[in-house]
């Protein structure tokens, strides 16, 4: 059901309507400002008609003018939006003004149809925008009214009066009722469609937070899924193997056989215990100076071994020489990701193989690729592969992955596939070669 926005959380529109409302009253200061202007101008070149502005017409015009921009300054050095009832006290000042002004005007014109009666055509205009109908129609009547007692008060000192006069200001009258009338019913509009917009995007932002929670619940899900999963399997060996080593009639050899069977898996178990731990609380990064080449001539010289029981070929590659660069980064956590990706790289390489290890840096960030000869990852896996307990090799955990992607984020980077081809399958590493921050690599650690 859509309902008002609670006042906890306000309308995403409502910094953008207040913003709006000093926006507008800005408009309508340089509207006046612009009139005011366009009829001196027009008294001056029209003097053989209206006769030379006077003393007091150039005062008043200038007092005003001198107002109006000590407005458009106030208006203009807020550093904050224009609140509805700032507006409202801006917009009733300003209508109490013109009106003042245009009726001042006009005496000191003293014509049966003085120019300066156009001013009355703003205080409608911003009454439509910043209040409702009946003040607008009250601001309307007021206007009309100024203009129809300014004739009768006109002719009465300056008779006769005459029917064509009176005609014209009728038309005039007619005018600014539509015209005040027209633009209060388009911003009635627009308000009505802002106001459901508000609530549209209200309840677009709570059914987010729903989805959003919802995914954490079905990504928990899965974690104690994956958990129970990689813990049955062991845990089952361990029970049938002691029970068979239990049984009396079970041979001295068999029975060694089963307990070492019971401690391969537990072993296994410690190993699951520990990956998940560093996945679900993992350490935070401890940043010093490493040699880029020091690291990836470690994680080469232990992904060999691994690499020499199948005759996979294991290089490094630097870009210039980065090798000599220092990195400020954690150097265990990064060498055990690197590590973990060498390892899976030997693993999916196909005996023969090759796996590359290149390095460069560029506008402080250490991006390392990690290449390997294999097969491409099949579309149906590769937007799971870093999801913790996924894995297609027997025996895995699953978080290998998971983890190295971990460490990248925590070093401000991150940990991606960035070519899946056959022979041409590319893990690629970024990390910030500097300290960042302990606030922002712990976002980083919480948002993972």
């Amino acid at each position: 059901m859509t309902g008002a926005i609670p006042s906890s959380q306000p309308s995403p529109l409502n910094g953008l309507q207040f913003d709006g409302l000093r926006r507008q009253q800005t408009a309508f200061c340089i509207l006046t400002l612009f009139v005011l202007a366009m009829l001196l101008l027009l008294h001056a070149l029209f003097a053989f008609v209206l006769g030379e502005p006077s003393m007091s017409v150039l005062v008043v015009l200038g007092f005003s003018f001198a107002i109006r921009l000590l407005e458009l300054m106030w208006l203009q050095s807020r550093n904050g939006p224009m609140t509805q009832r700032e507006a409202r006290l801006d917009g009733i000042v300003s209508i109490v003004m013109l009106f003042v002004l245009a009726i001042l005007l006009m005496g000191l014109t003293n014509r049966d149809h003085s120019p300066y009666q156009v001013l009355l055509a703003i205080p409608v205009l911003q009454s439509a925008f910043l209040f409702g109908l009946t003040t607008t129609v009250c601001t309307i009547l007021a206007a009309d009214s100024v203009i129809f007692l300014w004739l009768w008060r006109y002719f009465a000192l300056h008779p006769p009066a005459l029917g064509s006069e009176y005609l014209e200001a009728g038309m005039l009258a007619v005018i600014y009722a539509l015209m005040g009338l027209l633009v209060w019913f388009l911003i009635s509009q627009l308000r009505a469609n802002q106001t459901q917009l508000a609530d549209a995007l209200a309840d677009l932002e709570r059914t987010r937070a729903k989805l959003i929670s919802e995914e954490k619940l079905a990504a928990v899900g899965r974690l104690a899924s994956g958990i129970a999963h990689e813990i049955r399997n062991p845990v089952a060996m361990i029970v049938s193997a002691l029970s068979t080593a239990r049984d009396q009639a079970t041979m001295v050899a068999e029975r060694e056989e089963m307990f070492g069977i019971a401690s391969r898996q537990a072993g296994r178990l410690e190993a699951l215990t520990t990956d998940f731990l560093t996945y679900a609380k993992p350490n935070f990064p401890h940043r010093s100076p490493v040699i880029i080449g020091d690291l990836l001539s470690a994680v080469e010289s232990v992904a060999r071994v691994r690499a020499a029981e199948r005759g996979i070929r294991v290089t490094c590659g630097f870009e210039g020489n980065d090798h000599h660069q220092i990195a400020v980064v954690d150097g265990s956590q990064l060498e055990g990701a690197l590590l973990n990706l060498a390892i899976n790289a030997i693993d999916a390489a196909p005996s023969g193989g090759a796996v590359i290890l290149n390095a460069a840096v560029r506008e402080d960030v250490l991006r390392i690729d990690v290449e390997n000869s294999g097969p491409a990852i099949s579309a149906a896996n590769l937007d799971k592969i870093f999801e913790p307990f996924f894995t297609t090799k027997a025996g895995g955990t699953g978080l290998g992955l998971a983890i190295a992607r971990a460490v990248a984020r925590a070093h401000a980077g991150d940990l991606w596939v960035s070519s899946n081809e056959d022979g041409h399958v590319i893990f690629t590493m970024t990390v910030s070669t500097h300290a960042t921050g302990q606030q922002q690599e712990a976002a980083s650690w919480a948002g993972f």
